[in-house]
């Protein structure tokens, strides 16, 4: 009698895309095209739904959860380009492999496994799904379940645009996450924080499946002295209050030159306060921490160094008011993990000499911003530190662009996406040589003869 083989509906779903993929249709440029466009319809049909959720789980105003369909940006980007992606890209060849040609072929993975965080949870899953399907993927997709009201949307987003054997949507807590890394995929991309990031590149690693790894890390903030006072303040409280500082790329310290630190808090404190007025709890503006826990994690923070604006909490509706900590040190607990909230501690530096030692004795971060109208300082900070990515007298905007690749490095991430930077991470580039059959000069083959191995050497070494 033969036992009966039981398969898990996740075993199931990789089993039918598995069989998909297998037909071929993805591969081609027309497939792709199609399923892009209706990415891209459903997306703006259902744009009022996406606002709806990131406000439900994360009390995000309209004009912040309209970020979360930012990825309408990398679909048209890929509409735009994706034929020259797919374009094999020849390479030159040598003289001994004469008469030949050859040339670098892109082709899809296979079936992929894109794992979404909460804190932008319809941008970062759709986002890299872009990558995916421009590569010629199947997909299956792991919303957050910490942003219920966002997971709900994308389940269905999926299921009325797509059919389950291509693309499609599991939803579930972390027993479900494990069940899902259990199995053998041809790719993982995984966004989230950096413990997390561990335990999915070690199930990876049972199957020698390749992973992308966007984590985070705590992105400095170096200020000089030669800036332009008001617009440094606005765009430093802009990118680490928005969303409630919970974005990965969101200053999560300030270094600032000690010759205008207490100018330049002024300049600050007054940013914020035009941002979410005197009372950013009442304003229309102004975010949610997303759930008790990190809100009970965030609050134990606000006893570190000194609090010089904000500091108010209130459990009852998870605010954290905008809040900067000045007199804080390496050794605050505060300064040993990444914030994600909004409360930003405030160090000095004498030189700036000193502000990159005190950056480069840390793991790599995700970003790091720098302000200041002296190039040669801009060169020299480029050129001295180690992160993701960095932003010149500005912060965040530098994700929002589909043209820069977007990854961490180090304790940061690993691999990258955005535009064809998303496409290649979901892509094997196959390298093919083709010889041609009318000749076959002999120089290779055995016997070698003295004048083989002459040849052989000007050959390898050009003498």
């Amino acid at each position: 009698m033969t036992a009966q083989i039981t398969t898990s509906p996740i075993q199931q779903l990789l089993a039918g895309q598995r069989a998909f993929f297998s037909t071929g249709q993805t591969k081609t440029y027309e497939f792709r095209i199609g399923q892009l466009q209706k990415l891209k319809q459903a997306i703006i049909e259902r744009q009022d739904e996406i606002v709806a959720a990131a406000k439900a789980d994360l009390g995000r105003p309209a004009f912040e959860a309209y970020f979360e369909i930012a990825a309408l940006g990398e679909i048209k980007l890929a509409l735009k380009k994706l034929k020259t992606w797919m374009k094999p890209q020849r390479v030159a060849t040598s003289v001994d492999v004469f008469p030949s040609s050859a040339w670098i072929q892109p082709e899809p993975l296979g079936v992929v496994l894109i794992i979404a965080p909460w804190n932008y949870p319809f941008s970062l899953l759709i986002t890299p799904l872009v990558g995916a399907i421009a590569a010629g993927n199947c997909a299956i997709l792991k919303p957050s379940e910490q942003a219920p009201h966002t997971s709900k949307v994308i389940a269905k987003l999926i299921k009325d645009t797509f059919a389950q054997d291509y693309i499609a949507v599991v939803e579930g807590a972390t027993e479900t996450s494990k069940s899902l890394l259990a199995e053998k995929f041809d790719h993982i991309f995984f966004t989230g924080g950096t413990a997390i990031g561990r335990e999915v590149m070690k199930a990876a690693a049972q199957h020698l499946t390749p992973v992308t790894l966007e984590l985070g890390g705590k992105s400095p903030c170096i200020v000089d002295a030669d800036i332009h006072l008001e617009h440094a303040a606005k765009r430093i409280a802009w990118g680490k209050f928005i969303n409630a500082g919970q974005t990965c790329v969101a200053p999560d310290y300030l270094l600032i030159d000690r010759a205008i630190k207490a100018e330049f808090l002024n300049h600050l404190k007054q940013a914020i306060q035009t941002f979410y007025g005197d009372n950013p709890a009442t304003s229309p503006d102004y975010g949610r921490i997303i759930n008790s826990h990190h809100f009970n994690r965030l609050t134990r923070f606000l006893d570190n160094g000194e609090v010089v604006l904000g500091g108010q909490a209130d459990p009852s509706t998870r605010y954290i008011a905008p809040t900067l900590l000045d007199q804080v040190t390496w050794q605050d607990p505060i300064m040993q993990e990444e914030i994600f909230g909004p409360i930003l501690p405030i160090l000095e530096y004498e030189t700036l000499d000193d502000a990159i030692a005190q950056v480069n004795a840390q793991p790599k971060p995700l970003a790091l911003y720098f302000f200041s109208k002296d190039e040669q300082k801009q060169q020299q900070v480029l050129s001295s530190t180690s992160s993701g990515g960095a932003c010149i007298n500005d912060t965040v905007l530098q994700y929002g662009l589909a043209t820069l690749p977007f990854g961490g490095v180090g304790n940061s991430g690993m691999g990258n996406y955005h535009g064809k930077a998303g496409f290649d991470t979901f892509s094997h580039h196959k390298s093919v040589l083709k010889h041609a059959l009318w000749l076959d000069l002999g120089w290779r083959y055995a016997p070698y003869a003295v004048k083989g191995l002459q040849q052989i050497k000007r050959i390898i070494t050009g003498r």
